[in-house]
């Protein structure tokens, strides 16, 4: 099982000079920790206007200095998003395969559309079509990184002319595809359409195993049809992190930024009313928070149990892996980076975690994986095999457009000089 790494770029009030420069800079360290120590993924979210809960609106930007400061670690926009509104079809198609370039080849492409009303409306996206726009959306920006030229498309949602867009990835036709997941319907649409899930919901690893192999289910069934260019069967579940030897102290270090994470997530999608600039997230939460663990404390059990079952010590970690590794999961990324969670903290428990319990699991991975590909390859062949794909230009077909300058000369050159011009009347 593969382990990732997952980045909001949470900034609970009250906020301090300097202290976005900080957190950012403190994000970039843990990267390169991670990638020293062999974790496989850097994933980072793109949110807009959604105040203490993720200051993350320019994933790109971040993970180009991370490509920067490491050499193995791959990096994951989990998610950009891709409707057009957002972010243009073919802006996207460049801005990843930029990435990949200056990655040699690391990138993830992770896709998805939003539900938080604060996003959508301040880009005028209608909610009751945003999936519609984003299957549209992501069809083509796969097409725009496969094809050379891309020959144009006018559909309901987007619309663009024959235009070759460069740079083209380093991995051909294009990077692994994913999707944010954080229902059971969206695991579907992700088996469904060939790409990777991407399951942001907190699920118990018993329950993870339903999800799972329905998700291969799809998969190995006529039902799947790749939006892109190649196959990528792949299913990640989040889970909490906090690793110390101590377990108590694991749960004074994580618990209170994990639970500041679920009321954020909860309030700013579900059932808050925010006012920008000036609403207190922090401050609303600390008040429920401290009631709740005053009236009905969390035993030690309860805490490890769950959405929770992350935080602990490397035995607690490796029995709460081990389950979704049994359950089928490949990947399992961690929210360390919650609430007021300190960058020290962060960095000594993926240390810990990477001394004392990723070793096992990374030790079966590649026999699993082997195991994997040879059992999907024929299904993924056929899935493949039933994708409708865009028609190539022929080289006579490609449209040739003219430079402004000598547009103008020649449309000069049509019209008669005011000598040639009859006289009025």
């Amino acid at each position: 099982m593969r382990f990732g790494i997952f980045y909001e770029h949470q900034l609970p009030r009250p906020w301090h000079e300097g202290a976005e420069q900080r957190l950012f800079n403190e994000a970039l360290e843990q990267v390169e920790v991670a990638d020293r120590l062999g974790i496989d993924y850097a994933w980072e979210v793109e949110h807009h206007f959604l105040e203490e809960y993720s200051h993350s609106s320019a994933p790109e930007v971040f993970l180009a200095a991370c490509a920067a400061r490491t050499k193995n670690i791959r990096l994951g926009q989990g998610i950009r998003q891709v409707i057009p509104q957002y972010n243009h079809p073919a802006r996207t198609a460049e801005v990843i395969a930029t990435l990949d370039l200056v990655s040699n080849g690391r990138v993830d492409f992770g896709t998805g559309e939003s539900s938080a009303v604060l996003e959508l409306g301040g880009f005028g996206i209608p909610v009751e079509e945003k999936r519609k726009i984003y299957l549209e959306s992501t069809e083509q920006i796969a097409n725009m990184l496969a094809m050379d030229p891309y020959p144009g498309y006018k559909g309901k949602y987007f619309e663009m002319p024959c235009r070759n867009i460069v740079p083209k990835p380093v991995q051909r036709p294009h990077p692994p595809i994913w999707v944010a997941c954080s229902q059971r319907e969206t695991i579907r649409m992700a088996a469904r359409l060939g790409i990777g899930a991407l399951t942001f919901a907190f699920v118990d690893p018993l329950e993870a195993k339903a999800w799972v192999d329905e998700y291969y289910g799809i998969i190995k069934s006529d039902e799947c049809v790749p939006i892109g260019h190649t196959v990528n069967a792949n299913i990640c579940m989040v889970s909490s992190f906090s690793c110390h030897p101590d377990r108590e102290e694991a749960i004074r270090r994580g618990l209170k930024g994990f639970e500041f994470f679920g009321y954020a997530l909860g309030s700013l999608y579900g059932f808050g009313a925010h006012k920008p600039g000036r609403t207190n997230l922090w401050e609303e939460f600390s008040k429920v928070y401290e009631k709740r663990m005053t009236e009905i404390p969390i035993e030690i059990s309860e805490a490890l149990s769950g959405g929770r079952g992350g935080i602990g010590t490397p035995d607690d970690l490796r029995n709460h892996l081990r389950k979704f590794e049994e359950a089928g999961v490949d990947q399992v990324t961690f929210i360390q980076q919650a609430g007021m969670n300190k960058h020290e903290h962060i960095c000594e428990a993926l240390e810990l975690f990477a001394a004392q319990v990723m070793p096992e699991f990374k030790g079966r991975m590649p026999e699993r994986e082997a195991k994997k590909q040879a059992e999907l390859a024929p299904f993924i062949e056929a899935a493949l095999a039933r994708k409708v794909r865009m028609r190539e230009l022929a080289d006579n077909e490609i449209p040739v457009f003219p430079a402004l300058g000598r547009r103008i000369t020649e449309e000069s050159k049509s019209e008669p000089s005011i000598y040639e011009k009859p006289a009025a009347g």
